[in-house]
């Protein structure tokens, strides 16, 4: 791999926003989460997990439900009282209807028939009492009706699977509803009773209502019952927590699901026969898992895993072993903590470092040593790092993306509605900043911004598909560009990089693929440079294919870099290692150590060339959120320690442990 300096960078405080909620797609096997400030994030479970789809916060959304319908069709409610659709081409909000009955809690689709039938009506349970049903129409959502209002806040749906009855959660009762009337044909009680002390009130958490007519509740007495619909009568109930049992979802073939507590827990139920030869069932509480440290406000049931989330902001992905076939990557058991998109850029000619939060932008020059030292010695700061800059947005749209050119004199940032360009003039240890005034509109709600080596050019992916090219000069800038989308089409673009030389822009859109534009020449190639096809080591790695240890890691990679001074090194990294691809050796097979790729030292320099392959990795670092060449023998790693993150999370509820 050979020796680097390592700046070795932990003052991003950086905190991810808890999940709110999650919503299973059976159909595409994406998943898509929102978060407490309002962000939606869109993960591929087919493609490890990667956060293919991103859409910023916002101070005045809180969302409180998310649900999928018409196989690709994306909405959400919250707290301001409106429904929301997603585009996900163009990755924008499509539009917002309110629905007015007050914050909304809850949100159901109606579930389709079959495979080959589609969804087509919404439900969302309001504050003032209300459930509302909408037609879900080509375009848009049409209010349809209400069904009886209750006394309280409906804070959970479930569809039943005919789609002709809806259970709804409340405060001290579940209403069950005839949807073709809009009638409460039930009202089940729950109990306050907790451990044996009546509660002032009991919420009900959750609900599922499953085929046979049986009513699944959550609460907040930490209870798990079963209700018949058909009477209004109580069945059976657990009590599994000492505090709040405050979401559950079920399998499709409901066989099995699984529920989320305050204390951190998450329970797995499943039916299973009464006796060994016996026909019938029962519920069966058959495994807890502890993967959260707070609140577990959220979970989903895949056809291969149970799924969490929660205040402590960790998305869990817990494998059901036995659904596993073999062992790849649905087989491993997952924390996913931080985005997948870039918050961290770097001006390598100045040493500096901008980090991302949600409402402001902080600019650090490393700190610097005259020390030296052996491989793997710690040494001394003879400088200390410096925080030069805090510029913070205005309005409640969080930043989509940001950056600062390498020369570290520009420093551009977008939120939804506005597109902002700074130049920075640099005194002594003095730092003054410029706006550029009149940024053209089309520029606004960018999904990607990258400055060209020279910082001459500055690069704007838009939420339209259009890819623009502003010339930088002074403290002006000028429109030299715009590569448009095809004709009927408007694919956002999510990913770019220049090449070094500033001809060669390539982008990665919602649709997976990659163009290649030549900025010179204002041309655009697809999978291409000058020679349209795949290298001879790219052709290599499709036949051989990869170690099977690297195919079965469980994080995906965030960045890719090349060392400007060696053509044939790789630069790459997830959350957990970095990696550096010597294209001059050959791959490793499955028979070689993957991680371990040169023999002791003592052995003879024949036996260490024969034994070497291409894949050099280092584990130092982690969780690892950014890591880059500053110069040929030179990188920075930006780590997030997880325990820095909990540390600054509201207190967890205590739980007493044996013997104490």
């Amino acid at each position: 791999m050979g020796e680097f300096k390592v700046h070795r960078v932990r003052f991003f405080n950086y905190v991810p926003s808890g999940i709110r909620c999650v919503a299973y797609n059976n159909q595409s096997n994406r998943l898509a989460v929102s978060r407490t400030d309002g962000t939606v994030e869109v993960y591929n479970l087919s493609a490890n997990y990667f956060q293919e789809k991103f859409f910023p916060g916002h101070e005045s959304r809180a969302t409180e439900a998310l649900c999928w319908a018409e196989g690709q069709r994306l909405f959400s409610a919250g707290l301001n009282g409106e429904i929301m659709e997603y585009d996900l081409q163009a990755l924008n909000i499509k539009y917002a209807v309110d629905v007015f009955g007050g914050p909304i809690w809850s949100m159901a689709v109606s579930p389709s028939g079959s495979q080959l039938l589609v969804s087509k009506q919404l439900l969302v349970g309001c504050e003032d009492g209300s459930v509302k049903l909408f037609q879900i129409t080509p375009d848009k959502i049409q209010f349809e009706r209400n069904f009886d209002r209750q006394k309280s806040r409906i804070l959970s749906l479930s569809w039943h699977p005919s789609g002709t009855h809806v259970a709804a959660g409340s405060i001290d009762y579940i209403s069950v509803f005839d949807v073709k009337s809009g009638s409460a044909i039930h009202k089940m009680i729950v109990d306050r009773q907790h451990m044996g002390v009546s509660k002032r009130k009991c919420i009900v958490w959750g609900v599922a209502f499953l085929s046979d007519g049986t009513v699944i509740s959550v609460d907040s007495a930490g209870k798990v019952q079963f209700w018949d619909s058909a009477t209004g009568t109580l069945v059976k109930s657990h009590l599994i927590a000492n505090a709040d049992v405050q979401s559950i979802a079920v399998a499709e073939q409901e066989d099995s699901f699984v529920v989320g507590t305050a204390e951190g827990t998450v329970f797995h139920f499943q039916l299973v026969p009464v006796t060994s030869n016996s026909s019938e069932k029962q519920w069966v509480r058959t495994k807890p898992f502890q993967h959260h440290t707070h609140d577990v406000r959220t979970v989903a049931h895949s056809p291969t895993a149970l799924i969490s989330g929660g205040t402590d902001t960790h998305l869990v992905i817990r494998p059901l072993m036995e659904k596993v076939e073999v062992k790849n990557y649905d087989a491993a058991l997952r924390k996913i903590t931080f985005p997948h998109r870039r918050l961290i850029s770097c001006s390598k000619k100045r040493q500096l470092l901008l980090f991302q939060f949600a409402h402001h932008l902080e600019l650090w020059r490393l700190g610097s040593t005259v020390a030296t030292g052996k491989n793997g010695d710690t040494l001394p700061l003879s400088k200390n790092a410096d925080h030069l800059l805090h510029l913070k947005t205005k309005g409640p749209e969080n930043i989509i993306c940001s950056c600062i050119s390498l020369c570290g004199s520009w420093i551009a940032y977008s939120t939804v509605s506005r597109f902002f360009l700074y130049r920075l003039n640099y005194e002594h240890d003095n730092i003054s900043l410029k706006r550029v005034s009149k940024m053209p509109p089309f520029l606004r709600c960018a999904l990607q911004i990258l400055f060209s080596e020279d910082s001459t050019k500055l690069f704007v992916a838009s939420n339209q598909g259009a890819l623009h090219i502003v010339q930088l000069s002074g403290g002006s800038f000028k429109h030299l560009h715009a590569f448009q989308p095809q004709s009927g089409t408007v694919e956002a673009m999510c990913l770019l990089a220049v090449s070094s030389d500033g001809n060669w822009l390539a982008a990665s859109g919602t649709s997976a693929g990659v163009h290649v534009y030549n900025v010179k020449q204002l041309k655009v190639f697809e999978y291409s440079i000058p020679d349209k096809q795949y290298t001879d080591w790219s052709r290599t790695v499709q036949k051989q294919g990869f170690h099977h240890l690297w195919l079965q890691r469980d994080t995906p990679i965030t960045h890719i870099s090349f060392h400007p001074k060696r053509p044939m090194h790789i630069l790459l990294h997830d959350a957990y290692m970095f990696c550096i691809i010597d294209k001059s050796l050959p791959l490793p097979n499955d028979k070689t150590l993957l991680y371990n790729p040169f023999p002791p030292t003592n052995e003879s320099d024949v036996v260490r060339r024969r034994t070497a392959h291409a894949f050099k990795i280092s584990k130092i670092y982690k969780p690892l959120l950014f890591m880059d060449l500053l110069d040929e023998r030179t990188l920075v790693a930006v780590e997030r320690p997880l325990d820095d993150i909990i540390a600054q999370l509201p207190p967890p509820i205590k739980k007493k442990k044996f013997g104490t």
